[in-house]
């Protein structure tokens, strides 16, 4: 009876054993491509997933959006200049089956594509290219990633250029660019300034001209102004006309001194007389 009971004991336990190793339970996010004696015999999942022990393999697959982050890559402008850029990649499994047995380690697969990539797309770009149009080189990046692992079974939904990394000399060199450009438009600003305000001014001049009592009351209300700011300095109107008359009137002759009539008239009372 001991012998029998232990027989039992040990088939109950084999019994629960393979039932444990025959059982899987797949998330709603899985999926799992099985194997019967090494060959594809279908995907299975989510929810209970029934299989023979030692005859059928599965593999899971998760069907989630993976972001992998592509490692600082050396890359070359078109126009020689070396920078460091980073970025990341969205991408998910769409066909479970094809990512198991297209590819050995997809993630890899797919990480190791990007970096090369990454350098193949903005070496054709100049460094200007690659700080203003990120977005478009991003886009770029995507189109040729999500092409080449569609053989995969994978869907590469975005990439995003994460860092642009610059050496200190060319940073430099970028800033006195950048000042350049600035003091560029402030002197474009200035003389677009500078032309509006002679427009104006020749306006009001064709307006004043044909009254010059109006040029007088606007030269008066701009007197007006600047002793209304506190200044200690009040200028005056002079008409032009006053000097014009006195430098155009003739001199005026001179009358010679009175000492000098007395001295010729004392000259010639004490002459002598002629014999």
């Amino acid at each position: 009876m001991l012998f029998t009971g232990t027989i039992v004991v040990i088939v109950v336990l084999a019994l629960v054993a393979l039932f444990v190793a025959a059982v899987r339970i797949l998330f709603e996010y899985e999926r799992g491509v099985v194997f019967t004696l090494g060959r594809y015999t279908g995907t299975k999942g989510p929810g209970f997933v029934l299989l023979v022990p030692f005859v059928q393999q599965m593999v899971r697959v998760d069907l989630r959006i993976i972001v992998e982050e592509v490692p600082s890559q050396d890359v070359i402008s078109r126009d020689n200049v070396s920078v460091k850029v980073s970025a990341v990649i969205y991408f998910r499994v769409v066909d479970a089956e094809r990512a198991v047995i297209q590819v050995k380690a997809f993630r890899d697969a797919t990480s190791q594509l990007a970096q090369t990539t990454l350098r193949s797309i903005l070496g054709k770009h100049d460094l200007d290219q690659m700080l203003t149009e990120r977005d478009k080189l991003s886009a770029d990046i995507q189109d040729v990633l999500d092409t080449q692992t569609d053989a995969w079974g994978i869907k590469v939904s975005n990439v995003e250029i994460k860092r642009i990394d610059l050496d200190d000399s060319m940073i430099r060199a970028i800033a006195r660019q950048a000042e350049a450009e600035r003091s560029r438009r402030a002197k474009i600003i200035n003389a677009e300034g500078e032309q509006q305000a002679a427009q104006k001014m020749l306006e009001a001049a064709q307006i004043l001209a044909p009254v010059p009592q109006a040029m007088q009351l606007r030269y008066l209300a701009t007197l007006f102004e600047i002793a209304g700011e506190r200044s200690s300095t009040i200028v005056f109107p002079f008409p032009l006309e006053m000097i014009q008359g006195w430098m155009a009137s003739p001199p005026r002759p001179t009358s010679p001194p009175i000492g000098g009539e007395e001295k010729e008239n004392e000259s010639t009372s004490h002459a002598p007389l002629p014999r």
